[in-house]
């Protein structure tokens, strides 16, 4: 389906230039001199690079329809992820090259979407925010006062994050996927 650049939406599936790409964010540039133009910062959804081009606000661009399907992880068998369909019971092993810089949020039980595009398995979409449990950090030293002191932490998927000084061993905290910070305790 094809749309008007500008009817566009940060976060918006679009094929642009051959490639299947998301917006991440885009801004209408109005010049003094020549004509309008889209500045837009893209992410490839099947490279995972993210470009910023400008674009022609004549140009029509194809809307591409991703659907996503509700899973929850099962374990890793070293060379893939295995996930089961919620709905179906059906299993489905993601190579773990699909999903490199998601894969340190990854753990049992963890409900997920897998996104598709016309079949093609693109990668995952993860929560927002994940609880995990601190299963390695420094005990917190008594008088160190340091505004926004932060120490490592490992949580139980092997990351390592950084926490405020007084979270310890065996505490639940909640971590944002979209950066990989603490966000706070559970």
């Amino acid at each position: 389906m094809n749309i008007n650049i500008n009817d566009i939406k940060n976060g918006m599936t679009i094929i642009i230039d051959g490639n299947l790409c998301q917006i991440i964010e885009f801004q209408h540039v109005k010049p003094g001199k020549g004509s309008a133009f889209v500045r837009m910062k893209l992410k490839n959804l099947r490279t995972g690079a993210v470009v910023e081009n400008s674009y022609n606000t004549n140009i029509k661009i194809e809307r591409a329809r991703i659907e996503r399907m509700p899973m929850q992880f099962l374990y890793e068998d070293g060379s893939s992820f295995v996930f089961m369909n919620t709905e179906t019971y059906d299993q489905v092993s993601v190579p773990v090259e699909k999903i490199e810089n998601e894969k340190k949020f990854i753990k049992e039980g963890l409900e997920i979407q897998l996104d598709y595009y016309e079949g093609e398995l693109l990668g995952v979409t993860l929560p927002e925010k994940i609880e995990f449990e601190v299963v390695e950090t420094e005990p917190a030293v008594k008088g160190n006062t340091t505004n926004n002191a932060m120490k490592d932490a490992k949580i139980e998927t092997g990351y390592t994050v950084k926490v405020p000084l007084f979270i310890n061993q065996g505490e639940k905290i909640i971590i944002s996927t979209s950066d990989g910070k603490y966000s706070s305790r559970a």
